[in-house]
Formats: C-alpha cells, structure tokens, sequence
C-alpha cells in the first residue's frame, strides 16, 4: 500500500469504484436493441449529453497534462480554447441538423448516404485505427501516475506488474457498465465523473494558496512576474518571421482561432467518441444545447487547471517535492508528475482520496467512451449490413445472434484490444509514437471526407476515398520530413519550422477536398442513357455500386 494514503484515502478511492460502477449499471439496465445500446434509446437529456461530451473529451492525461503546461510554460493554452468553443457553435448551427436527418448512428453513416458503403467504411476504418490507438496509449500514460499514487504492491497484485495492474483497473472496471448498459450507462457515469474533476480542480485551486506565505495576491504576483499568466501570444518576437511564428511553438492567437476551431470540428464533428452523443439526443434543437453547454463549461474548466500549474510552480519555488520527478519518458514529460505528487504528498487524508478519484474518474470516463465509440462504428458501419432488412439478427456460421449480443461481444473485443494496445505502447516505442501522431494524420481526412459528404452533391465515392488517402500521406510526410536526417535540412530551408500539431487537421482538410475535386474532374464519368435514349453523365460514382447510394446507410 501507498504509505502516503490512509485507510480513509482508500475508502473514498473504493467507495469511489463501487459507487460508479452500480450507477453506470443502473441507468444501463432495460437494453433491449441497438438503439437502446448506442443511442441511450434518445431519452437523454441534454444537459446530461453536454456534461458527458466534456468528460468524454478530457482524459486522466489532460487533468494531469493542462497544469504541466502552465508550470513548465504558462498558460498560453487558452488561446487554443477560443477555437474549442468557435468550433462547437459552428457545429451547433451547420452540422447538427444533418445528424437528425433518420436515424443516424455515426457521421460515417452520411457518407453512405453520398458516395454509397465503400466510402463509409473507409471513414469508419480510419476512425477504429486512429482511436484504438490513441485511446490505448491514453490509458498506458493514465496508468503511469496513477501507479505513482496508488503503489506497486496495490496495482502489482496477481501480475506482478503494476503498470499493467493499472491498465486491467482502468479497462475492466470500465468495461462492467458498459458492456451492460451501452452509451446510456456512459453518458450518466460521465456526467458524473465530469462533476467529480471540476471539483477537484476547484479545491486545488482554492488549497494551493493556503500553503503559500500571504495566500491569493502573493501567489498570483509571483506567477505573473514569472510570466506564468501570460496567455495571449498575437504577435511575432521581433527576428522571427511571421510564417514561422504561425506554424511552429508556441501557441499563438490564431493557431487558436483558426487551427483549434477546425481541429475541434473534427474531434466533435466526424469523430464517433464524441459524435455519439449528439446522436443520442431527441432534437436538433437537443444537440445544439448539449453542444453550447459544453462550450460554455469548456473555458472555466481548463483555465482551473492551467491557474492550479501556474500555482503549483509557484508552491514549488518555496518547497522541495517529497518524491523526486521521474524523468521525462515517451508521452510524458517530467513536469507531467508534479499535480499527482502533489496530490500525494501536501494534500491532507480524505481529500487525499478525494483528488485521486478525480483523476480515476477521468480515465475511466475516457476509456467507457473509447469502448462505446468503436462497438458502435464496428457493429453499425460494418456488421450491420450482414443482417436480413428489418431485423437485428445475425448469422454467425450455425448460430443466430441477436445484434445486441453481437454489440456486447464487440465492446468486450474492443476492451481487449486497448489492454493490448496500452501494453505494447511500453514495449514498443513505435506503438507510442505512432498513436500520437496517428489522430491528428486522420482528423483532416474524416472532417474533409464529411463536408464533402454533406455539401457535394455532385461527388464520387472514388474521389473523396482518394482525397482522404493522399491526405494520410501527406500529414505522414508532414510528421516525418522534419525529423528524418535525409531530409531535415531541406525542410528547414523550406518551411523554416516544425508544424506545431494543431495545424495538422486544417492542412488535412484542405488536401482532402482539393485531391477529391482534382480527380473527380480529370476521371471520366460514366455515360448513362436518359428516357429518350441519349446519353447523360451519371454523377454518382465510376462505378455502378457507387452511382446509387442506398436510401438508408443501415
């Protein structure tokens, strides 16, 4: 056991894992279809979908990360909010009322509904590959604090390893509600555990001060002479040209406003994990309040956490840490462990466990929506076609299974492969790196293969899968020029710089949609004849199982 925790600490932490584990399978009991599994049977409401969209996009990492900023740096990340929240009411308003248009159980079902299956599977097959990864990774770096903060001998017992000890706790735990109760069970425990942090960051905010000689003022004077509350960044330090600033670190205002609202419209707009709680309210006029409420509540609680860093460097200059800082490793830098050490060693007994479970909420938040997410995309976008027109029966060699069952079976799959993922990301370094890099190569491809799906009526299945491809390589290219000894030097005297990583869904949108346009018009379009026996350009696709997309993805 942990020697800094008491036995009040991990009756808070186990009271903690009890208590959302019964409340996840409460409110995820009477599933009865797949519309119940991956739509909470549209009986949400919408403050509680809105709550779940934040939790569901703030992970352990991100309660750990957000303060690690603003100690090593300052609280610049602010500027990358401003887009969070341009881009959310710009979805509210354009893209929510295409989700309603039937019953739509992923954005990837409006690209069948354009350019016909082939298309929607390639949208769906990039999202399974780029969240597999990046939501296994997320639960390997989770685990690396939490190990910290819980102890060997817990999270070691019956696998002697306590890195995977924590992995199985984030995975399992998560897993129990649920495989039971579908997104349903997700949204509430999410709302729940959103609570859960936010208070967390409120009392962190509030504490730190009180350990500081002259409380409030002093720490905030201290932080501002250090330049930790710096947060706008509009203009280029005089020798740097204006490109340069632009593209490369730090964050600068219109990084935020221009690469943040795009990268946001994919995140929230064409990426399952969030997409499906949209989906899973009643109204358009639903999705659209879910959406601003958790643009509403987005600033407040990222500014918390970046104020409780710029805070936590000011303590920090007047006290020694009571265990050393690891060092700085793939996906976590040094910095990275000051807030749970803090929480371990400053915090007092039943706070103590109070904050812990902040930080457990959030993992598992982010873990139960990976699972949701990629049972829903693999079940729907994939499988369900299998089933006779009608039902929700599947015929699996000499048996038939209902295709909830199927469901449960995948989301059990799917926990797995994240066990799988998240070990091997220790392993492997390539396993890290790839993930890290892989989500932000594919939200340009799935943001531009959607607005084309939506506002190109005139498009091809084969030009927008085109698209969506050359967009891959090239932000692979963008990724890797940069760093390969071949050909460093000449992207240096090229570009001038790195391009910081906010940039990358932008840059990925607009080679999707120009590579698309570009071969729809140099491929030829098959000649239909009309009524009258003449020949008329077919607009659907080069071949005949694009040309007519079905009237119903499902």
């Amino acid at each position: 056991m942990n020697a800094y925790f008491s036995a009040g600490d991990w009756a808070i932490i186990s009271l903690y894992l009890l208590g959302i584990i019964a409340l996840g399978l409460w409110f995820g009991k009477d599933q009865h279809n797949t519309r119940d599994y991956f739509l909470g049977s549209k009986n949400i409401p919408w403050w509680g979908i809105g709550l779940s969209v934040v939790a569901a996009e703030t992970s352990a990492l991100t309660i750990i990360g957000v303060p690690a900023m603003a100690y090593g740096d300052n609280i610049a990340f602010l500027q990358m909010i401003i887009g969070y929240i341009i881009a959310r009411i710009i979805l509210a308003i354009v893209l929510v009322p295409h989700y309603f248009k039937g019953e739509i159980y992923s954005p990837y079902q409006l690209f069948a509904n354009a350019f016909g299956p082939s298309a929607r599977q390639t949208a769906g097959g990039f999202f399974l590959l780029s969240e597999t990864l990046a939501a296994g990774v997320r639960v390997y770096v989770a685990s690396i604090p939490v190990k910290l903060m819980l102890g060997d001998k817990l999270l070691g017992f019956g696998t002697g390893d306590p890195i995977l000890g924590a992995i199985l706790l984030f995975v399992i735990l998560s897993l129990l509600y649920t495989y039971v109760g579908g997104v349903k069970a997700v949204i509430w425990t999410d709302a729940v555990q959103f609570g859960l942090f936010l208070l967390g960051g409120v009392f962190a905010l509030c504490y730190i001060p009180s350990l500081v000689e002259g409380g409030v003022g002093p720490v905030f004077s201290k932080a501002a002479e250090a330049g930790k509350l710096q947060w706008l960044n509009a203009t280029p330090p005089e020798g740097t040209s204006f490109l340069k600033f632009l593209l490369g670190k730090p964050f600068n205002l219109w990084m935020g406003i221009i690469g943040g609202t795009v990268m946001v419209m994919s995140s929230h707009g064409a990426e399952q994990l969030i997409v499906q709680r949209v989906l899973a309210c009643k109204t358009v006029a639903d999705g659209r309040k879910a959406l601003v409420l958790s643009a509403v509540v987005i600033f407040p609680l990222f500014l918390i956490f970046l104020l409780v860093g710029a805070m936590l460097w000011v303590f920090y200059q007047g006290h020694s840490f009571q265990i050393p800082l690891p060092e700085s490793r793939p996906g976590m830098k040094a910095q990275d462990f000051v807030f749970p050490i803090f929480m371990v060693t400053e915090v007092p007994h039943l706070l103590k466990g109070f904050l812990i479970v902040a930080i457990l909420s959030a993992a598992m938040s982010s873990v139960s929506s990976a699972l949701t997410s990629l049972a829903s995309v693999s079940t729907m976008d994939f499988v369900k076609h299998f089933s006779p027109p009608g039902t929700e029966s599947l015929q699996l060699g000499f048996r038939k299974i209902s295709l909830l069952s199927f469901s449960k079976i995948s989301t059990v799959v799917w926990a797995g492969v994240l066990i799988l993922v998240a070990y091997l990301s220790r392993q492997v370094e390539f396993v890290l790196n790839a993930a890290f890099s892989l989500r932000g190569l594919t939200s340009g491809a799935l943001l531009g293969g959607l607005a084309l799906a939506v506002f190109w009526k005139k498009g091809r299945a084969a030009s927008v899968i085109t698209g969506m491809l050359v967009s891959l390589a090239a932000m692979t290219a963008i990724q890797l020029l940069p760093k390969l000894d071949s050909t460093k030097d000449w992207w240096a005297k090229t570009v001038g710089t790195e391009i910081f990583w906010p940039w990358y869904t932008l840059i990925g949108v607009l080679v999707t949609m120009g590579v698309a346009w570009l071969v729809d018009f140099l491929l030829p379009r098959k000649p239909q004849p009309t009524s009258d026996g003449e020949s008329a350009s077919q607009g659907g696709s080069v071949c005949a199982s694009f040309s007519q997309p079905p009237s119903s993805a499902l």
